[in-house]
């Protein structure tokens, strides 16, 4: 076996095991959000906010959570907080209203709130520079099979599990995940000589500091916020409300967007390795990304009435925002090695913040117009918030322009 690859299954694979329960902690939202809005005569606000939740928990977790992986290690902070998801699991399949929901959507955002940059922080250890963005693509690959069997096999277990049983299923699985973590992955030593607790904190403040940070990290990010936001929540919605698809149509056509996810990660981290090994930059691929999910939504603003049309925009918008873990690593690689957990978390805080932003404001957008009788939104409300989210790409654009206009300056 490829030397590579035995540190892939012994390291990266548990911690993408993590992640899978990440990516299946905001999917499972789509399939089960619209029978809770029903069950409990929950708003578009509401669930908007109910799903926002767990992303401003995870936000504010991110900083703390980038110190204790480079100061700590991946091991001990992923098994600790997949505990943690478990009890957010947990804690949702026992809840019966909002507050309770609410509570435990905070609890999980802290339990997985180091998935990807868990990943990211060990990689960066233990490969080589060209290498780190292939073998995360790959760990991400693993990792959206989490999104995939929160779509249509949820939707196909749900009359005999229910949707609380499916939360029992994931904190059970949560623990698993826990105990295999801690006994398989392994940190590489520190240094010797370890810095204060002020130290690291002034290290933080270098990379917030960074103009470097400041002039990539917003483009980076936003790729991330669109996926989140709309696989998240509201890609299911607006199937249902402007496509018109009842519940297994849907289901099916969110398995393809995820197992398009899936390809996407792949191929973009794949793509990125290669074009790093090439001398190319690291961002080449999350810019071509950017292109293409700019794209997809400006069809999707069209409101397309062919099915085939519908499954094609919504499966390249997946395959696009699948790049932004290759921008994370581009960043990261513009820092010394040891702070990526740092720089990476720092990244994913602007990332969540901004889905947390983007899908409470879609909840508010929609909640402009009436109600229809079946109890979905009106099909323009999805494309004025299609359109929000298109103008907040242009402004990360033109940010970005922005800053390399005055470095050449």
């Amino acid at each position: 076996m490829n030397p590579g690859y035995g540190l892939f299954l012994r390291v990266t694979l548990p911690l993408a095991a993590l992640n899978f329960l990440n990516q299946a902690s905001r999917t499972v939202m789509a399939i089960i959000g619209p029978v809770l809005a029903v069950e409990f005569a929950l708003s578009a606000s509401q669930l908007g906010l109910l799903s926002a939740c767990m992303f401003a928990a995870y936000a504010a977790a991110q900083l703390p959570v980038g110190m204790a992986l480079d100061m700590l290690g991946t091991r001990r902070i992923q098994a600790a907080l997949s505990l943690v998801a478990a009890v957010g699991f947990a804690v949702f399949a026992l809840a019966d209203g909002l507050a309770g929901f609410s509570v435990a959507r905070v609890i999980l955002g802290v339990g997985i709130s180091a998935g990807l940059m868990a990943i990211l922080k060990a990689n960066t250890q233990w490969f080589a520079p060209a290498q780190v963005a292939g073998m995360t693509g790959l760990a991400m690959a693993v990792a959206t099979l989490g999104s995939v069997l929160t779509t249509a096999p949820v939707e196909a277990v749900l009359p005999m599990l229910g949707w609380r049983g499916v939360f029992w299923l994931l904190a059970g699985l949560s623990v698993v995940v826990a105990l295999w973590i801690y006994a398989s992955v392994r940190d590489k030593p520190r240094p010797a000589v370890r810095r204060g607790l002020q130290a690291e904190l002034a290290v933080m403040g270098q990379i917030l500091g960074s103009r470097m940070f400041w002039r990539f990290a917003p483009a980076v990010a936003m790729l991330s916020i669109l996926n989140f936001t709309y696989l998240g929540l509201w890609a299911g919605p607006w199937l249902r409300d402007v496509a018109g698809y009842d519940g297994p149509t849907r289901a099916h056509t969110l398995l393809l967007y995820t197992l398009a996810m899936t390809a996407g990660t792949l191929l973009s981290g794949q793509a990125s390795s290669r074009a790093q090994a090439r001398g190319r930059s690291g961002l080449l691929v999350p810019g071509i990304c950017f292109a293409g999910l700019l794209a997809a939504q400006v069809g999707l603003i069209l409101q397309p009435s062919s099915p085939t049309a519908v499954t094609v925009l919504w499966v390249l918008f997946a395959f696009f925002g699948a790049g932004g873990p290759t921008g994370y690593i581009a960043v990261g690689q513009m820092f010394p090695a040891e702070q990526m957990g740092r720089v990476s978390t720092a990244i994913n805080t602007l990332t969540l913040l901004g889905a947390f932003l983007l899908q409470a404001a879609i909840g508010w957008i929609l909640d402009l117009w009436p109600r229809a009788a079946a109890g979905g939104w009106d099909a323009r409300g999805y494309s004025a918030a299609l359109l929000l989210s298109v103008v907040a790409q242009l402004l990360v654009v033109a940010q970005l322009a922005s800053w390399t206009t005055l470095r050449r300056r």
